[in-house]
């Protein structure tokens, strides 16, 4: 198909694709901007948080600590089991119905300013590039060259700034797995002492690379699949990143005057920022991620031909109409109100397993033993002790009777409630002469150490010979 420009993009296919179906490599433009300085912002900052967040402790613990191998997971202080999995139903598809919420209002800004794949493309390996190669022109420059000195210094420097960027950036996710402060001493170790860890990591290191360095777009236009039902989550009035037409049509023709074109001097410098390679002149698409790039290459061009900003601006369809969006909508309403419902029902939950759950077992296979003989001689019964806990506030339980003449013999005690469930042997030492007719109720108290309050009180039976 012939073109006018070189940056008109095919009506019918993708611009990172060819005729052949090969893949076209993309060099979009670096912007300045207010929307560019915002996007910054956000991105550097959780960028923070995911590096700093794990080297948080609350209560002891990593901030948030998804450890499989123990099945403990940990979010800001809060432990949840293995058994608790199915609580997390309720976080993933509060998410889910958090993510329609926000589209369905503000169109795809997870995309272009939270996703991950976004976040540490544009906001480190692109830095990356453009530090080492220069920009989009001199980069495309740089590829389509014969290799030299030259550019064998520049790919080598790029590519192992972006191994050290992988590698920090997998260290840091896997230490949401292990611990932060556990994977420190594992790195210093030989690799074959952790050897399954070794390869996660690595593989991770592998993924990230791939992904962030080479694949870049081509995962949001291939195998994402938000972009494809976004459509069903955004309406007329959502918020999308959009070309006002009424502004900008009829475009600019070669030869034409300023009175016989609208504002759109069809310079293609949205085209030339965009990441994805689209033409957002041709109407809402899916490849579109809501990065504003395009608005601020555009709002550029419009100052230097002293033309207001915003013919590309943040506008839903009602918008471009003349008409007044609905902010709120049957559908939204229904989005926000199921996400309150599940996430209040997962902290219900939780709030109602905090209870110390105890559970006394005989011990022996004889009810009881004999210690001695004469005057020194004492009953002993073994019990088996198992603690259930799965709050935050309680990490120990002191074990105690108020009868004197009972030795109550802990292997140790306060208990540590290690991963929140523990087991431990007891035992009850007495004299013979303690027992009514061969038994004797007694009250075995659980209490908290820290403020010597009584957490439970659980009735034991002892049993000795009946004299």
């Amino acid at each position: 198909m012939a073109t006018k420009n070189p940056f008109e993009l095919h009506e019918e296919r993708l611009a990172t694709t060819d005729e052949d179906g090969h893949r076209v490599y993309l060099y979009p433009e670096d912007v300045k901007g207010k929307w560019r300085t915002r996007r910054t912002f956000v991105y550097y900052f959780l960028i923070f948080l995911y590096l700093f967040l794990p080297w948080i402790n609350i209560g002891g613990k990593q901030s948030i600590l998804l450890d499989i191998s123990r099945r403990e997971f940990t979010f800001f202080g809060m432990t949840l089991l293995g058994h608790d999995a199915p609580l997390l139903i309720f976080v993933f598809l509060g998410f889910v119905f958090l993510i329609g919420f926000v589209t369905s209002i503000w169109g795809r800004v997870w995309c272009g300013w939270a996703c991950p794949q976004t976040v540490f493309i544009d906001a480190i390996f692109n830095k990356i590039e453009i530090l080492v190669e220069g920009n989009a022109r001199k980069r495309k420059k740089l590829d389509e060259s014969a290799l030299d000195l030259e550019k064998f210094i520049k790919k080598f420097i790029k590519w192992t700034l972006f191994i050290i960027a992988s590698m920090h950036i997998a260290h840091s996710f896997i230490g949401y797995f292990v611990g932060v402060r556990d994977l420190v001493g594992i790195t210093l170790k030989s690799p074959f002492d952790n050897i399954a860890l070794f390869g996660a990591t690595w593989s991770a290191v592998g993924i990230i690379l791939f992904d962030f360095a080479w694949f870049k777009e081509q995962f949001c236009l291939i195998a994402c699949p938000y972009g494809r039902f976004q459509s069903v989550m955004m309406d007329e009035n959502s918020m999308v990143v959009a070309y006002d037409y009424n502004r900008g049509e009829p475009r600019r023709q070669k030869g034409q005057k300023k009175d016989e074109h609208a504002d759109c001097v069809d310079c293609y410098a949205c085209v030339k920022a965009c990441p994805t390679g689209i033409d957002i002149r041709r109407g809402t698409q899916l490849e579109c991620i809501a990065c504003t790039n395009c608005i601020d290459a555009c709002d550029e061009v419009m100052l230097k031909i002293n033309k207001p900003t915003g013919l590309i601006r943040f506008e839903t369809e009602q918008g471009l109409k003349g008409k007044k969006a609905k902010t709120f909508s049957i559908r939204n309403i229904f989005y926000l109100s199921t996400v309150i419902l599940l996430f209040l029902g997962f902290f219900l939950q939780i709030q109602g397993t905090k209870e110390l759950d105890i559970v006394l077992l005989r011990g022996s296979k004889t009810p009881f033993s004999i210690i001695g003989s004469g005057e020194s001689k004492v009953v002993a019964n073994h019990f088996k002790v198992n603690l259930s806990y799965e709050g935050n506030s309680l990490d120990k339980v002191l074990l105690a009777v108020e009868n004197k003449k009972i030795k109550l013999i802990v292997p140790r005690n306060p208990v540590v409630l290690k991963e929140r469930i523990n087991q431990t042997n007891i035992f009850f030492r007495f004299s013979p002469t303690l027992l009514e007719h061969g038994s004797k109720k007694i009250k075995l108290n659980f209490i908290n150490p820290k403020n010597k309050k009584l957490i439970k009180e659980v009735e034991v039976q002892l049993v000795g010979p009946i004299e």
